[in-house]
């Protein structure tokens, strides 16, 4: 592709990995624009200042831009950010799900509302520091998995759709960490030996439940009662909001064996416990599948891939059927703990990204023999 005379617009974090990405962008002949979102609504300034979305990053983003030579842009979503991202994040818990506001960010703003942005400043493409490859075809755009593996983000990009990936550039995705570090060492950059974030970036503290407190506030949690498996009544909790699969704290005591929630319950808000193997599941449906290019030209309604059910899960063997209601059954080769619903399933073929959806809460879902409860029975 002739790079010479295209522009792109930079979602710069404040961080050292879009900073990198903005210099190696530039190096390829892109013309290169950088813009910082404002997402933080304004009674939550004081709790994102260290967050990616807060004022010292927009700081340092325009710092950067300043030792690139590139022009840099603040734009304001907050609104949009609270509607999509973190309501989303709030009614995901409410309903017993466990949501993954990473995915939606990218796909609703970060190459979603954003283009608009970009399109007015004539843009052709909207890059990030993600590390994870997208390969321009004639056709199409084809998913891969970044070369580093610890750092593989394809996980957080299922859900674009073909056009946002053609026109989506990830300069990151054959590179390692310290390889990033050691270009903004050489390049002088302040932000070189910034620490990552690893929390969500709208959560202080990374307690979530501390800010459904503050954003919902108690009134809205759906307070109900803890069973075992067995069916026998454990306790009173404040709330459904409070608990998700595999969740050992908070849980009441009183037995000699380590408890873990195993599921729970939205239309009674009972949250059941059990032992670690009632943790593993060995099917699961997913629903709200979006399907690449690879996945969608098969001829075949079954096959054998690769899925991961969580981010830091590190992919197991599975085989994958499209059923005709447009959901997929993930049938595992060897049961795996903690899959939870509201999380994402993304299918691979090797490193290439298949497609992937949302992990339903329903009665397929494998969790060895169902849960009985006397008043009312528990999906399992």
């Amino acid at each position: 592709m002739n790079k010479a005379g295209r522009r792109v617009l930079l979602g710069m974090s404040g961080g050292v990995d879009s900073s990198v990405a903005g210099y190696l962008l530039r190096e390829q002949g892109y013309d290169v624009i950088g813009v910082t979102m404002k997402v933080w609504p304004q009674d939550c300034i004081s709790r994102a200042e260290d967050k990616c979305c807060g004022p010292q990053a927009i700081a340092d983003a325009r710092g950067v831009a300043h030792s690139l030579g590139i022009p840099h842009y603040v734009v304001d979503e907050s609104d949009q950010f609270e509607r999509l991202v973190i309501d989303y994040f709030s009614t995901e818990y409410q309903a017993g799900r466990t949501p993954n506001p990473c995915v939606m960010c990218n796909e609703k703003l970060k190459f979603g509302n954003l283009w608009s942005k970009a399109a007015a400043l004539d843009c052709d493409y909207i890059a990030t520091g993600h590390y994870a490859i997208i390969e321009h075809c004639a056709d199409r755009a084809v998913l891969r998995k970044g070369l580093d593996p610890r750092k593989d983000q394809s996980y957080f990009l299922f859900s674009l759709r073909q056009p946002q990936l053609r026109r989506a550039l990830t300069p990151l995705g054959d590179m390692t960490k310290p390889e990033i570090r050691k270009i903004a060492h050489s390049l002088g950059l302040k932000v070189a030996d910034k620490v990552d974030s690893q929390e969500i970036c709208f959560v202080p503290g990374n307690d979530y439940k501390a800010f459904l407190r503050s954003h919902l506030g108690e009134e809205e949690f759906h307070r109900g009662e803890i069973y075992d498996v067995a069916g026998n009544f454990l306790g009173a909790h404040d709330g459904i909001e409070l608990f998700t699969i595999g969740q050992r704290k908070g849980l009441p005591g009183g037995s000699t064996r380590p408890r873990y929630v195993v599921d729970l319950d939205p239309a009674t808000n009972r949250v059941i416990v059990g032992d670690a193997e009632n943790l593993a599941c060995s099917q699961f449906e997913v629903d709200r599948v979006n399907w690449h290019p690879a996945a969608t030209e098969s001829q075949h309604n079954e096959w054998e891939s690769t899925v991961k059910i969580r981010y830091s899960h590190p992919g197991t063997r599975a085989t994958v059927t499209k059923s005709e209601d447009g959901h997929v059954c993930v049938r595992l080769h060897e049961p795996q703990r903690a899959v939870t619903p509201g999380q994402a399933a993304v299918i691979y073929d090797g490193d290439v990204v298949l497609g992937g959806g949302w992990i339903c809460r329903n009665e397929t879902m494998g969790r060895g023999e169902a849960f009985k409860i006397s008043a009312a029975p528990v999906l399992a």
